[in-house]
């Protein structure tokens, strides 16, 4: 009978250690698992971005400022509406693959794409600061921002004096 006991003792301060060991890796992975969430969430500028929809949205505003401006107006007036449409397009598609979303980009690459356009360092600091003022207007925040002037920053050699 004592022996019985010490075994229904071991098999019950067993069961405790196993039970807690259990709710312990349970409780470790979901916490794993929203830090993967999280993460994951992190993982794309993309989305961070708020997806196709806000980079859209940003690629018209930044458009209508660029046709808008006395100094960048040149680069898009004359342009027929299918040209426009064209234009808009290829800019929210290479937003959205650079920034990891699942757009394919199908335009020319920089370089030939800005070939003959003359595009000055003033041209493009005007450029810059509509950019900057755009994504201001969409209150991106600073980190998403910094991002996203980085890469179009990674750009200007292709741009700009062709």
């Amino acid at each position: 009978m004592r022996t019985l006991r010490l075994i229904t003792r071991a098999s019950a301060l067993a069961a405790v250690v196993l039970l807690a060991g259990a709710q312990g890796a349970r409780a470790q992975s979901a916490d794993q698992t929203k830090t993967e969430a999280a993460a994951q969430a992190e993982s794309s500028l993309y989305k961070r971005l708020s997806g196709y929809d806000a980079l859209a949205a940003v690629s018209d505003e930044f458009l209508q400022r660029l046709g808008a401006d006395k100094r960048l107006g040149r680069f898009v007036a004359g342009l027929s509406v299918d040209s426009q449409k064209k234009l808009r397009q290829r800019l929210v598609d290479f937003l959205c693959e650079k920034t990891g979303g699942p757009c394919v980009y199908t335009g020319r690459d920089m370089k030939t794409s800005h070939t003959g356009l003359r595009i000055t360092e003033e041209d493009w600091k005007a450029g810059a600061d509509a950019l900057v003022a755009t994504l201001d207007k969409f209150k991106v925040p600073q980190k998403e921002r910094d991002e996203v002037v980085a890469l179009v920053m990674s750009l200007k050699g292709d741009i700009v004096g062709r």
